[in-house]
């Protein structure tokens, strides 16, 4: 014997219908042609909910403070902060920190866990323009993925202290065997003049900074005192409000921007411009990042420096 399948059975009970005589025969006609079309339409619901198309939504991710010195070093593991663009692995697909999906080629996460997992997609130090151009790109060839890695930092279901999930990252790493998965070197440190030798170290060797994160912490999204960014430069964003005409070797092309910060500071930037960019620069209305040091006490940054035009991800 064998057994009929849901749909089958019922297209047996309409055959069986339309073959007996009813002086209502239309309306039994009219009836079975009803039933094929619910059997069609739950047919196509199934395979719409079957459809694993990735959603867009925003993940709650966990950002740093600034740097404080009344900590104990001791307590904390620290890492090179990476300057690369935000990689959020859901367990399926990737996403940027403000829930963009975007578009690996498929060998770039074969055979990656389902673990939820937050880092940085990375390829060297000073390459934050070539990484961004690349995940920006959906329709690329793939080739400047191979130069990529997502550098995981944390595991954000997991909800061990931070010293256990070090080791819980390490493992997944060791058991994926993926090229384009590795973590991020957390080490212990002393002191704060251990802290700032490291920096020094990253810092003359073109990288951007330093991450502090404390030992005992559980990931919680947003601003958060456990997790820190010690920077020799400050950096922030500002919006672009007017254009300033250079002089002397400057004549004729961009001598400074004027830019207004999110407190509605507004001040000028007139130093670290390439020659392109003073022939090109950013346009009126977009959003910059700059590099200071400290503040004045109006609050106008002090030292300021051009450093990128901010791409939105």
């Amino acid at each position: 014997m064998f057994q009929l399948t849901v749909t089958q059975n019922i297209l047996l009970i309409i055959l069986l219908l339309l073959a007996l005589p009813s002086p209502c025969g239309q309306q039994t006609s009219n009836s079975s042609l009803t039933i094929l079309k619910t059997t069609a339409k739950a047919e196509h619901k199934t395979n719409t909910i079957g459809d694993k198309n990735p959603v867009q939504t925003k993940p709650k991710l966990q950002l740093a403070r600034n740097y404080r010195k009344d900590i104990k070093i001791a307590h904390y593991w620290v890492s090179e902060k990476l300057d690369g663009v935000r990689g959020y692995w859901n367990g399926q697909n990737l996403f940027t920190r403000s829930g963009n999906t975007l578009s690996p080629p498929h060998w770039f996460t074969k055979d990656w866990p389902d673990t939820v997992m937050d880092g940085e997609l990375w390829s060297a130090r000073g390459e934050f323009e070539q990484i961004s151009a690349c995940v920006r790109t959906a329709t690329s060839d793939g080739k400047c993925w191979k130069k990529l890695k997502l550098m995981i930092f944390d595991l954000p279901q997991k909800t061990v202290n931070f010293t256990e999930r070090i080791t819980l990252m390490k493992k997944l790493v060791m058991i994926t065997h993926s090229p384009y998965l590795k973590m991020i070197e957390q080490q212990k440190l002393d002191n704060n003049i251990s802290l700032y030798k490291f920096l020094n170290k990253v810092v003359d060797g073109n990288g951007e900074g330093l991450m502090l994160h404390l030992e005992s912490a559980h990931y919680q999204s947003g601003r958060s005192k456990n997790i820190l960014k010690l920077k020799i430069h400050q950096d922030a964003e500002a919006k672009v409000i007017a254009h300033m005409p250079g002089k002397g070797k400057y004549k004729g092309l961009l001598g400074a921007i004027k830019v207004r910060t999110p407190e509605g500071i507004v001040f000028k930037i007139g130093s670290g411009f390439s020659d392109k960019e003073r022939q090109q620069p950013p346009k009126i209305g977009s959003l910059i990042t700059y590099k200071y040091i400290g503040k004045t006490q109006r609050g106008v940054p002090r030292f300021a420096s051009f450093l990128r035009i901010k791409k939105q991800h």
